[in-house]
C-alpha cells in the first residue's frame, strides 16, 4: 500500500514537470498544463491512475487553501463594503443564467427536475481556474476581477443549499430527512459560523503567539495546516462547503500580524494541491461518452459555453465592468464549477436523473474546465488587439503655446517634475498615452493631453517649435530614443532634458546629442546611501561629502566609459580600472575619517 502511494504520487509529479512547463511554453497557461497532465496518466490517456474520485477529494483542498489565502488578503471592513457586489451581483447572476439554462433544458427535452438541477449546477463558475487565471493575469484588483470574485463568493454560499433540495427533488427525500427539522439546521449553521468568528478574534491570535515563541517554523506550518483542515471539516459536518469556512478563518485573520507568515508557510501547499486538483478534473473527463455521442456533447458544450459567456457579458455593465474588460470577464466565468460534480453526483444518488445524464453533465462540466484555458488564449491572440484598437482613444487636440515647458510622459517621474514646475509657476504641456492617466489628472484640474510624443504632428501642436524645454519622462526606452530623434531633428534649438532608465540608456541619449540627463534610480539611491551613513554615526557634512565624492567619481567613470562603450573588451578593462580607482578613493576616505571623528561636522 506504501508503495502504491508513493508510486502514484511519483506518476503525478513526473506527469506535472513533464506536461507543465512544455504548455506553459507554448503560451496556454499553468492550468491547461495541469489539464493536460491530468489527462494523459487517467484512465483514457495511459491508465496509470484509477482511483480519480479519491485523488479528486484530496485534491480539493487546494481549493480550500485558496479561498483561505484570499481571505487573508481581505479585511473585514473590506469584505463589509463588497456585500452589496456579492449578494446583488452574485445573485442576479446565478439567477438570470439559472433561468436561462432551464429554459434550454426544457427545450432541449429534460424534465422539469433534472431541467432545474442540470441548470443550478451549471450556473456556478469554477472557483480555481478563475481565480487561478485572474491571479497569473493581475487582474484582481480590476473591475472585472473585483466583480467576477463577488460572483466566485456568492457561487460557493450558494451551492450549498443547491446541494440541500437536490434530495427533496428525488425518490429518496423521506430517507434523507433524517428527522431533523430545517429550522434546527439553519440556526447550527449560523451557530457554526458565529462560533468561528468569536474564536478567531479571541482565541487564534493567543494560541499562534505561544507557537510562534516556540521558534519551530514546522510547529507553525503544521498549525496553519490544523486550522485549515480543521475548519474545512468542521463546516463540511454542518453540510456547509470547506472553502467558504476556511474563507471566513482567512477573512479573521486578515489584520493579524501572522497574516504574512501564513501565506509563506501555505502558498507550496496550495500550489501544489491546486495543480493536483486540476489533474483530478483532467482524469475524470471520460471519453467514453464522448466517443458514444460526440454531437451531442459538442453542441451541449458549444451552446452552454456561448450562453453563459452571453449572460455574463450582458451582466458585466450591471456590475461595473468596463467594456473592454467584458469579453475576459465573460471568458473567466463561463465554464462549469467543481461543485457541479457533487450536484451531479447527488442528483444520480437521488435519481433525479440517471447515471448517462448524469456522466453526460459531468463530461460537459470538465471539458469546459479544459476549455477555458483554450479560450483565453484565442482571446489573447485575435479578440484583445482588436478591442484595443477599437477603443482606442483619438488625440486631444492641443492648443498651441509660447514659453513653455512640455513634458512627454506622465508617471511616476514626469508628476514629480511637472508638480514642481507647476508649484512654481512654470506653464506646463503634458503628453501621456494612457487614456486612464489623462483622464485621472484632469480630474485635479491639470492640463494633461492624450497621445503618442513621438509624433511629429502633436509636437507641433503642442508649440515645441516655441516651448522653452522638452522633458522626456516617457517609461519605454525605445519610444524615448525615438521621440528625441524626432525632437533633434525638427526643433534643433529646443532644450532637451531626459530621464534615463539605465545606464545603457544613458549612453544612446548621449549618442543622440542629450546632455542633461538624469538617471531615475541613482539619485534617491545615493540619498539613501547617505543617511544610511549618518544613521550609523556619521556626521551630516561627513555623509554628504562621501556620497558626493562617489556621485562625482561615478559620473566621471560612466562619462569615460563612454567613448568605447560598444566595445566590450575595452569596456571590460575600464570598469576593472574605474573600481580599483573607487577602491582607492575610499580607502583614502577611511584614513581621513581615523583623524576625524565620526560625529563631527552639521
Amino acid at each position: 500500500m506504501e508503495s502504491g502511494l508513493l508510486q502514484n504520487t511519483f506518476v503525478y509529479l513526473l506527469a506535472a514537470v513533464v506536461t507543465v512547463p512544455i504548455i506553459q511554453r507554448l503560451g496556454l497557461g499553468g492550468v491547461l498544463g495541469y489539464l493536460v497532465a491530468g489527462i494523459s496518466i487517467g484512465p483514457w490517456g495511459l491508465g496509470l491512475v484509477r482511483d480519480v474520485q479519491d485523488i479528486l477529494h484530496i485534491s480539493e483542498l487546494g481549493v480550500v487553501l485558496l479561498l483561505f489565502l484570499i481571505g487573508l488578503e481581505l479585511e473585514p471592513t473590506r469584505l463589509w463594503t463588497m456585500r452589496r457586489a456579492i449578494f446583488g451581483g452574485g445573485s442576479m447572476q446565478v439567477l438570470v443564467v439559472s433561468a436561462a439554462l432551464f429554459g434550454a433544458a426544457l427545450a432541449a427535452g429534460f424534465g422539469w427536475k433534472s431541467g432545474l438541477i442540470a441548470a443550478l449546477g451549471l450556473s456556478l463558475s469554477s472557483t480555481a481556474i478563475a481565480l487561478a487565471s485572474l491571479q497569473e493575469r493581475n487582474l484582481m484588483a480590476t473591475p472585472a476581477g473585483s466583480a467576477g470574485f463577488s460572483i466566485l463568493l456568492f457561487q460557493d454560499i450558494a451551492a450549498i443549499p443547491m446541494i440541500a433540495i437536490v434530495p427533496l427533488l428525488g425518490v429518496t427525500a423521506v430517507a434523507v430527512a433524517d428527522d431533523i427539522p430545517g429550522w434546527f439546521k439553519a440556526v447550527q449553521v449560523v451557530g457554526v459560523i458565529g462560533a468561528l468568528i468569536a474564536v478567531g478574534r479571541t482565541l487564534l491570535r493567543p494560541v499562534m503567539r505561544v507557537i510562534a515563541r516556540t521558534g519551530m517554523r514546522e510547529i507553525f506550518t503544521a498549525f496553519a495546516l490544523l486550522l485549515v483542515i480543521g475548519i474545512g471539516l468542521l463546516m463540511q459536518q454542518v453540510g456547509m462547503s470547506m472553502a467558504l469556512g476556511t474563507f471566513i478563518a482567512g477573512v479573521l485573520l486578515a489584520d493579524s500580524e501572522y497574516r504574512r507568515a501564513l501565506e509563506a508557510d501555505l502558498e507550496p501547499f496550495k500550489g501544489l494541491l491546486l495543480g493536483l486538483f486540476f489533474m483530478a478534473v483532467g482524469m475524470t473527463v471520460d471519453f467514453g461518452v464522448l466517443l458514444a455521442q460526440p454531437l451531442r456533447v459538442l453542441s451541449m458544450l458549444a451552446g452552454f459555453l456561448a450562453l453563459k459567456a452571453a449572460i455574463l457579458y450582458a451582466l458585466g455593465s450591471r456590475l461595473g465592468v468596463p467594456q473592454r474588460q467584458r469579453p475576459l470577464f465573460a471568458i473567466l466565468l463561463s465554464q462549469g464549477s467543481e461543485f457541479a460534480f457533487v450536484v451531479f453526483g447527488a442528483a444520480a444518488a437521488a435519481k433525479v436523473f440517471d447515471r448517462e445524464t448524469a456522466a453526460l453533465l459531468v463530461l460537459v462540466v470538465a471539458l469546459s474546465l479544459v476549455a477555458t484555458p483554450l479560450l483565453l488564449l484565442l482571446y489573447d491572440k485575435l479578440l484583445a488587439p482588436r478591442l484595443q484598437a477599437q477603443h482606442k482613444r483619438q488625440q486631444d487636440e492641443v492648443e498651441p503655446r509660447e514659453g513653455h515647458v512640455i513634458i512627454a510622459g506622465f508617471g511616476r517621474f514626469g508628476q514629480i517634475v511637472g508638480r514642481l514646475l507647476n508649484a512654481n509657476k512654470v506653464q506646463l504641456t503634458v503628453l501621456d498615452h494612457d487614456p486612464d492617466q489623462v483622464d485621472l489628472l484632469r480630474r485635479f484640474g491639470l492640463e494633461v493631453f492624450y497621445g503618442d510624443a513621438t509624433r511629429l504632428d502633436l509636437l507641433h501642436a503642442a508649440g515645441a517649435g516655441k516651448a522653452r524645454a522638452l522633458v522626456v519622462a516617457v517609461d519605454d526606452v525605445a519610444d524615448s530614443l525615438k521621440l528625441v530623434e524626432v525632437a533633434r531633428e525638427a526643433f534643433p534649438d529646443l532644450l532637451i532634458l531626459a530621464r534615463a532608465r539605465n545606464v545603457s540608456h544613458y549612453y544612446d541619449l548621449l549618442d543622440r546629442g542629450v546632455t542633461l540627463i538624469e538617471r531615475e534610480t541613482f539619485e534617491a539611491s545615493l540619498r539613501l546611501g547617505r543617511e544610511v551613513l549618518h544613521q550609523l554615526g556619521f556626521g551630516a557634512y561627513l555623509a554628504r561629502e562621501t556620497a558626493m565624492r562617489f556621485r562625482v567619481h561615478n559620473l566621471a567613470s560612466l562619462l569615460k566609459v563612454y567613448p568605447h562603450y560598444k566595445d566590450q573588451e575595452q569596456l571590460v578593462s575600464m570598469s576593472r580600472q574605474a573600481r580599483d580607482e573607487l577602491e582607492k578613493m575610499f580607502a583614502s576616505d577611511i584614513e581621513a575619517m581615523k583623524k576625524e571623528p565620526p560625529g563631527r561636522g552639521w
